[in-house]
């Protein structure tokens, strides 16, 4: 089967979503995945480097460079025209992401929150089968003013267009991969898809969500903890964490009929709870906190150990080229040694507010270097900077950041996926290091979308 899915990756940085769904076709079968359109823009930068990259690794697809709330509304018809039939984005997150204070956060209203919008437009004219999204998991509590309201908009807007949702928390060292990197993962479907109505026919009415399984005196959801995609691929313990759960309808005084006074009245009284996995259909939810069936991940030493053998196998030189490759990763200056080790040390600062108010901020300290016995951190857009967040390396007792290829592996895209871009010259160029550190921080673990589309593609075939 070819050409199951024809795909527009939106938010498209450097292709994560593309390389995690191309992978899935070596077992879901060639081109089951095929992305034919992407949208990239990134703004206030005038070097759109991402576009480029991707302009470079898919000649083939359809690309475009302009701010995706300036696009019209034919260029999504033209997609539909084109059979696109299934969406894929990590929409812009900063916003939600920790790295903003709270007293910054401005959630599904901030400039780049407020591009989900963009997903619902394209939706309304797309009318896509699927789609997989990722993004930060403070979203789920976002804003801090009244936590969960920005996730619970969003699924009374795909409910209003007629869509299911389900979502899980994933951190991809859970299942294997070697970074610590929590996200959460949103799997769209249609309710008059094939899925869709199997969901209905195996658990009746949708608002008989509460009653699928009852344990214990509880009402659980099965189809969370055995039955759903993410149950499938990503195994959970069979009972809530701590028991939490927690189901209610998204408004209480309206439905998805009720056009804008819906969105308006989740957005004003929502006070409900959202946990890490989840299901929402017709209005209501149904959410867990769940715990992970975890598996062996893969280590940061292993990472660079896989680097090494990439380097002495595609470069000239052997090891003795390689050794002087990574010793330009080296720290030389004894200031910047001394910049890393204040920053990753407990501090206690005395602070003054915009008020005027005195307090004192306090941060524990961190390892002085990252282990290789671990999987890595989570790498922010940072990466590579004299940074409390970059990883630091200590070996033969010098440190080191990590290079673009061990960045890259981190995220499980191919080594040296980022260092070349076609420029609008049309020329192929080489990509600086600190852009390609920065796509990393800014994308995702392959593996995980990877694990994503081989389930979905199972649930197509057996539908």
């Amino acid at each position: 089967m070819t050409n199951k899915f024809k795909v527009f990756s939106m938010f498209d940085g450097v292709g994560g979503f593309i390389v995690g769904l191309n992978h899935a076709n070596e077992s879901a079968g060639k081109d089951f995945y095929k992305t034919t359109y992407t949208n990239q823009f990134e703004p206030g930068r005038k070097s759109q480097d991402a576009f480029e990259v991707g302009e470079y690794k898919y000649s083939t697809a359809n690309h475009c460079n302009t701010d995706i709330m300036k696009v019209p509304d034919s260029y999504f018809d033209d997609m539909k025209d084109n059979g696109v039939n299934m969406i894929v984005g990590g929409f812009p997150c900063q916003d939600y992401s920790v790295a903003r204070s709270k007293k910054f956060e401005k959630g599904i209203e901030g400039k780049k929150g407020v591009l989900f919008w963009e997903i619902i437009r394209a939706v309304k004219h797309i009318q896509p089968k699927y789609l997989i999204l990722e993004n930060v998991d403070r979203l789920l509590k976002s804003p801090s003013s009244q936590r969960g309201r920005d996730f619970a908009i969003m699924l009374a807007a795909f409910d209003q267009l007629d869509y299911s949702v389900e979502w899980r928390v994933i951190n991809a060292a859970d299942y294997g991969r070697a970074q610590r990197r929590r996200r959460v993962y949103f799997y769209v479907y249609r309710n008059d898809s094939g899925w869709g109505k199997h969901i209905s026919d195996t658990y009746s009415k949708p608002e008989d969500l509460n009653d699928i399984l009852e344990l214990d005196g509880h009402t659980y959801d099965k189809y969370i903890f055995t039955d759903g995609l993410f149950a499938r691929k990503f195994p959970i313990k069979g009972e809530p964490y701590k028991g939490r759960t927690h189901s209610e309808k998204l408004s209480i005084d309206y439905t998805r009929n009720d056009d804008s006074d819906y969105i308006l009245d989740v957005s004003d009284n929502f006070t409900g709870k959202i946990w890490n996995t989840g299901v929402m259909r017709y209005g209501q939810y149904f959410t867990i906190d769940t715990e992970p069936i975890k598996t062996d991940s893969e280590t940061l030493g292993e990472v660079v150990q896989k680097a090494k053998d990439y380097y002495i196998h595609n470069y000239d030189g052997g090891e003795a080229a390689y050794e002087e490759y990574i010793d330009n990763y080296v720290l030389k200056d004894e200031a910047r040694i001394k910049k890393f080790e204040y920053l990753r040390g407990p501090k206690k600062l005395e602070r003054t507010s915009a008020d005027g108010h005195q307090y004192t901020y306090s941060e524990g300290g961190m390892s002085p270097f990252d282990s290789l016995d671990l999987p890595g951190r989570t790498m922010l857009t940072s990466e590579g900077s004299v940074n409390r967040s970059t990883h630091l390396l200590k070996q033969n007792d010098k440190f080191r950041i990590i290079t673009p290829i061990e960045a890259e592996l981190l995220q499980d895209f191919p080594p040296d996926w980022t260092k070349y871009k076609k420029n609008a010259d049309g020329d192929i160029v080489e990509v600086s290091d600190r852009m390609r550190m920065f796509f990393m921080g800014n994308a995702l673990v392959t593996t995980v979308i990877k694990r994503i589309g081989e389930e979905l593609a199972l649930i197509e075939k057996n539908l």
